[in-house]
């Protein structure tokens, strides 16, 4: 079987584990968390990176950095993995969505006025599969209403809007290391930031908020969120290789553009003429004119040797926001679409040629079988 994706560990990551063991430094203290956090920093753009155990925490790490509360309203995309609403909710504030739009599958500017009121506290886009936001629009707004840019840079670790990379388009960027993004470290995540103020009360927040100057006194609710200086001694390492993983997706995603695109009722990923996509996964969307529904081609695809993932379902259709009460009647149609009928194809750094073309061909099998 093909896999969706792998991480590749053939780096300096047995090297710095093997000396975090040898040194005894293996939980939050040591060097490389430290060597991490400045190193991704200055790879996004920005000054200031505090480690956590995950992206799901980065978001809510940021989210109470601000003092995001019962009463406020965050705005985000209701295409977009449950991560992104939870934290909102951990933090007691009332989530708000936005469609996507159908060409980048982000959130779209053109509908993110019509959300705002007098509660609107954050703005929080999130770059699906490696393709930025169209950043301008958002950030401009946020600007207007006094609200916080908080970007969901999750699956996309190397992408850019403008020129500038994902994570220093907004006040704060959150990322995730999970072990199929472009970088892992296993689990783990990372708050980015160029305010000081901001990062030092990240800092604390995320290590019990201990009193600077008495420990095991706590004037804040804090959280447990320290990522392991074994973790980060494999993120290093892997941040050494940053520019090798995101090429190679690159070149993947280039490679399959030109196998599939006359696959009639197939939709492709774009990467706008703003943007650089980094195609953290390779999704595909089928249409009225495919031969078979998403569902039975990823089953078609299983036999044949290849492994898929189903998109995400959109935010306001989770039965856990039913069972709260919220998004009672709302539609969104384009991400509905895309949650019925988008799936992603092996998509890892290390995907071989033989294994792309293998995948490319069994779609086309598929597609010739059904006309």
């Amino acid at each position: 079987m093909i896999p969706v994706c792998t991480p590749s560990l053939s780096g300096k990551e047995l090297a710095y584990v093997k000396d975090c063991l040898e040194t005894n430094w293996i939980s939050s203290q040591g060097k490389y968390v430290k060597a991490f956090e400045e190193q991704f920093a200055a790879y996004c753009g920005v000054t200031h990176g505090v480690a956590t155990t995950s992206g799901t925490t980065a978001l809510h790490l940021a989210l109470a950095t601000l003092k995001i509360g019962p009463g406020d309203e965050v705005i985000l995309p209701a295409f977009t993995m449950m991560a992104t609403a939870f934290a909102v909710l951990y933090c007691g504030a009332r989530p708000v969505l936005v469609d996507a739009d159908p060409e980048t599958w982000n959130m779209d500017p053109s509908l993110l006025a019509e959300k705002i009121t007098g509660k609107t506290r954050v703005i929080l886009p999130v770059h699906i599969y490696g393709h930025p936001c169209d950043m301008d629009p958002i950030r401009e707004l946020a600007e207007d209403h006094h609200a916080v840019v908080v970007e969901d840079a999750a699956e996309a670790h190397g992408a850019e809007y403008r020129g500038k990379r994902a994570g220093s388009l907004g006040q704060i960027g959150c990322f995730s290391f999970y072990a199929n993004k472009i970088i892992t470290t296993g689990e783990g995540g990372m708050v980015v930031t160029d305010d000081p103020a901001l990062a030092a009360r990240a800092r604390a927040l995320k290590d019990l908020a201990f009193d600077p100057e008495k420990r095991f006194l706590h004037t804040d609710l804090g959280f447990n969120y320290r990522m392991t200086n074994i973790q980060a001694a494999i993120g290093l390492a892997q941040l050494e290789r940053i520019g090798t993983f995101v090429a190679a997706r690159r070149a993947h995603a280039a490679r399959y553009h030109e196998l599939l695109q006359d696959l009639r009722g197939l939709r492709l990923p774009v990467e706008k003429p703003w943007a650089r996509n980094v195609y953290w996964m390779y999704g595909i969307v089928t249409g009225k004119e495919s031969p078979v529904p998403r569902d039975r081609l990823m089953g078609l695809l299983a036999d044949r040797g290849v492994e898929t993932r189903a998109f995400f379902i959109p935010v306001h259709r989770q039965p856990v926001c039913r069972k709260m009460g919220l998004f009672s009647g709302e539609r969104y149609p384009v991400a509905e679409d895309l949650g019925e009928n988008g799936l992603y194809l092996p998509s890892g750094s290390g995907l071989t040629g033989e294994e792309l073309a293998q995948t490319a061909g069994s779609l086309h099998e598929i597609w010739d079988l059904g006309r």
